[in-house]
């Protein structure tokens, strides 16, 4: 029987970037999954913090040189990758020089949220999806690991939901507690549409908040993972009210609990949104 594969899609991950406990997460959890005798691959964008001479980062030719449109705009997408000594994993880094070459992550030096956030993350979620289709990489499970990913189950949902490559695909989404207390621009969900998509599939992203891209998420996706002890009541409420397969809090450690999870996953009928 062919190995599952699991895509791992995430905004942090240790040694590379270290923000929250995500980043301990989406290091120590794939290679569990991977030990347990699972395909994976690893995507994060690639922010101007982290030192690609010290992690050996190099671009791939061959991935690189597709484009992502938001909002009328081409933006280049290059993809990098390095990787983990002695855990025989590859991470594949997102790039693009107006998205991501500045030193800092979310704020600027005076703690001020980047103005295109919102974009950033459009631009992270469907460069994400384009990089699997072109690597011709099939995953059975796309686990999704925060905001930044928040989008992803949305458009695997819509507009690539007959694609071939991810027609039988089962979305995980992981959330964390509240991240930013600001709110993305207020034209979000409008530049977020793709194509085979309407305003009203992102009704739930509308309000740009931390909260609404949670929910926004876990209206497309196929199972919710907690992440965390404690996320927002409001959040918990929604979950509840989906009534979609939920994996209650536990630490990354839990190897088997999470494979276990995968294959219910894998083996469930696929969810409408």
């Amino acid at each position: 029987m062919a190995k599952k594969k699991v895509l791992y899609i995430t905004h942090e991950m240790s040694p590379f970037l270290e923000l929250t406990e995500i980043s301990k997460i989406t290091r120590q959890l794939p290679q569990a999954i991977q030990e347990q005798g699972y395909e994976i691959r690893v995507l994060m964008p690639r922010f101007g913090c982290i030192n690609e001479r010290r992690n050996r980062l190099h671009e791939v030719i061959r991935l690189s040189g597709m484009n992502i449109s938001i909002d009328d705009n081409d933006n280049p997408l290059i993809i990098k990758v390095a990787s983990i000594q002695g855990a025989k994993m590859q991470v594949y880094f997102l790039d693009n020089e107006e998205y991501f070459q500045r030193k800092y992550v979310f704020r600027d030096d005076k703690e001020k949220f980047f103005d295109d956030n919102d974009e950033r993350t459009i631009f992270f979620s469907k460069g994400a999806i384009e990089t699997v289709k072109k690597l011709g990489w099939t995953p059975d499970i796309v686990h999704c690991h925060g905001w930044m990913s928040s989008l992803v189950p949305a458009y695997l949902k819509t507009t690539y939901k007959n694609d071939p490559m991810f027609k039988n695909t089962k979305v995980a989404y992981s959330i964390y507690e509240n991240s930013f207390s600001e709110t993305l621009n207020p034209a979000f969900s409008k530049k977020a549409v793709m194509n085979q998509m309407t305003h009203d599939d992102l009704v739930n992203y509308a309000d740009a908040t931390n909260n609404a891209l949670h929910m926004g998420a876990i209206g497309f996706a196929d199972a919710i993972i907690k992440g965390d002890e404690k996320i927002d009541p409001k959040v918990e409420e929604f979950i509840t009210q989906s009534g979609k397969p939920l994996m209650n809090y536990t630490t990354f450690e839990n190897t088997e609990a999470f494979a276990q999870f995968y294959e219910e996953m894998a083996n469930a009928e696929l969810v409408s949104a």
